[in-house]
């Protein structure tokens, strides 16, 4: 019991810690970086544009979840790009490191946003996008952790940085943040 109490203090630490950021590296306070993130969600769904969600491993099945909670309960579009066939083929036959941003380049609109979920914020196919996304004109946000001088971490319009050393403390830290997220916004739309 005792390292199950540390493990959950180690997350709940972790999210108190946060930092947020904007596309010129202000720290933003929790309570207006996720008032931000709202706005933006809001502004996607008024106009019918679409939010991308992308990650790797564990960080991609949070954002297939979250692409479909989004959808289904958020009542925005939202999409996932790690469909195995999509990935494995952009990978074999043009490069990893374009697996999502290809994708990105074929469906997305300027106004679209661009989730990034990665526990290192360095994996080359998420940098890619990022750097995709912004030649397109969506909005990023990034969701990283481990270093604090990650790559993804600078390149965001909205970046929140989760300051653990762990995956599973990262990751945890991430699922809470975007359940968090999306459930703010739910709540701000039914006023309930």
């Amino acid at each position: 019991m005792i390292l199950f109490k540390k493990y959950i203090e180690a997350v709940t630490t972790s999210l108190i810690k946060m930092e947020i950021t904007d596309n010129s590296d202000q720290e933003i306070g929790h309570e207006d970086g996720l008032n931000r993130w709202c706005d933006i969600t809001r502004e996607i769904k008024q106009a019918n544009a679409t939010m991308y969600f992308i990650g790797n491993g564990a960080s991609a099945m949070m954002a297939s979840h979250m692409a479909a909670d989004a959808s289904k309960n958020g009542e925005f579009r939202s999409l996932a790009f790690n469909d195995a066939a999509l990935m494995t083929a952009v990978s074999n036959d043009i490069a990893y490191e374009e697996s999502f941003a290809m994708p990105l380049r074929r469906f997305a609109n300027p106004g679209d946003v661009l989730v990034t979920i990665s526990s290192s914020g360095n994996s080359p196919n998420i940098i890619r996008a990022i750097d995709a996304a912004g030649q397109l004109e969506l909005k990023i946000i990034t969701l990283s952790g481990m270093k604090p001088d990650n790559r993804s971490r600078q390149k965001g319009d909205l970046n929140y940085y989760i300051p653990a050393g762990t995956y599973g403390v990262v990751e945890s830290a991430h699922q809470v943040l975007l359940h968090f997220w999306l459930d703010k916004f739910m709540e701000e739309e039914t006023g309930l």
